[in-house]
């Protein structure tokens, strides 16, 4: 039985996840949006317009891209978010390293309780170091070494740091990261415990499930205001994922969104929140493709990922007279350097 079959990936969520006034209203879940329905919608509200193009805008490019995609995006609306994508969004799947933002969420909650502090440190041992994949530490190339529990999670957030997953493994072991995200509702977004407690693979989620973690975040009720914002600084900055939705944009507007990206085999994910120029959210996507052509390319020629790019450049264009709501997080001016 391989990964997939134990985990019963492909099965349907029963449980939705419920976040006090952020939960999307969606009248019938884990199914792709309606064509006449959003048809219909078009002629209301200028924001059921754009979340109608929007929609639009994925249906060509997750068609013409090919495999499968699970995805649940929101556009915030007066009220409650206007849903604009909604396919398979209940169905639990590898979530790849999407999930590292759970990782994330685990270690920084208790950072929030007082038992770990981000200036705390680990240790980089040879034996921890994941060989070739994505990050830094692997490319040191000398061992043992101290960095604090901060500059593990920059690298995780950032750069996708593989060894930065076993680091924060030793400070929240699988079984007790698992627990948090339950109890802060998210039993669906899960690692995958191995024999050592301490190590795990990035495991499940749904799209429904990352778009309400995000929209948590966002909204202050996942962690305290300074993780909130370490987190926001982190997927938001220069140096996190830009061949994705990020790619065809400008560093101004690269910087009002935080993203993060996961791939593996034949999966190619990414999920973020788009803020608007004041920095309230705006857009909050959860788009998970699998079932991918050209398996070996984790490049930005992918056809998955290059769909993400024309999508991200639409709907920051679609969405230029739009604004967001909720708490504004304001972006960090990019300031480059030249030494000295």
């Amino acid at each position: 039985m391989n990964r997939r079959a134990a985990l019963g990936l492909g099965t349907v969520a029963t449980a939705g996840t419920v976040l006090g006034g952020a939960m999307p209203a969606a009248a019938d879940p884990g199914r792709a949006a309606d064509p006449a329905r959003e048809a219909e919608t078009a002629a209301g509200s200028g924001g059921d317009r754009v979340a109608s193009r929007i929609g639009a805008a994925y249906r060509r490019e997750s068609t013409r891209a090919g495999g499968n995609w699970q995805a649940y995006v929101s556009l915030a609306g007066p009220a409650e978010p206007l849903v604009a994508v909604n396919e398979s969004a209940d169905r639990r799947i590898e979530a790849y390293s999407v999930n590292k933002i759970a990782v994330a969420t685990a270690v920084l909650d208790k950072v929030d309780r007082g038992l770990l502090t981000l200036d705390q440190q680990v240790e980089v041992t040879a034996a921890i170091v994941v060989p070739g994949g994505d990050g830094i530490f692997s490319l040191d190339g000398a061992y043992p070494s101290l960095v604090t529990l901060g500059h593990a999670l920059a690298n995780l957030l950032t750069v996708s740091d593989d060894t930065a997953v076993r680091l924060c493994g030793l400070v929240c072991p699988a079984a007790e990261l698992n627990q948090i995200l339950v109890a802060k509702g998210f039993p669906n977004t899960q690692v995958q415990p191995v024999a050592n407690p301490n190590r795990f693979f990035l495991g499940t989620s749904t799209p429904r499930e990352t778009h309400d973690l995000l929209r948590a975040l966002v909204a202050g009720t996942l962690l305290s205001p300074a993780s909130t914002a370490f987190v926001l600084r982190l997927l938001r900055s220069p140096v996190a994922f830009t061949d994705g939705i990020r790619r065809t944009m400008s560093s101004a507007e690269r910087a009002r969104i935080a993203t993060k990206a996961g791939w593996f085999a034949d999966a190619r994910h990414e999920a973020g929140v788009i803020f608007d120029a004041a920095g309230a959210p705006l857009v909050t996507y959860a788009l998970f493709a699998d079932g991918q052509a050209d398996a070996d390319d984790y490049g930005a020629t992918h056809p998955a990922v290059q769909a993400r790019a024309r999508l991200g450049r639409r709907i920051l264009d679609l969405t230029a007279g739009v604004g967001g709501s909720g708490t504004t997080h304001r972006g960090h001016p990019y300031r480059p350097s030249n030494g000295g």
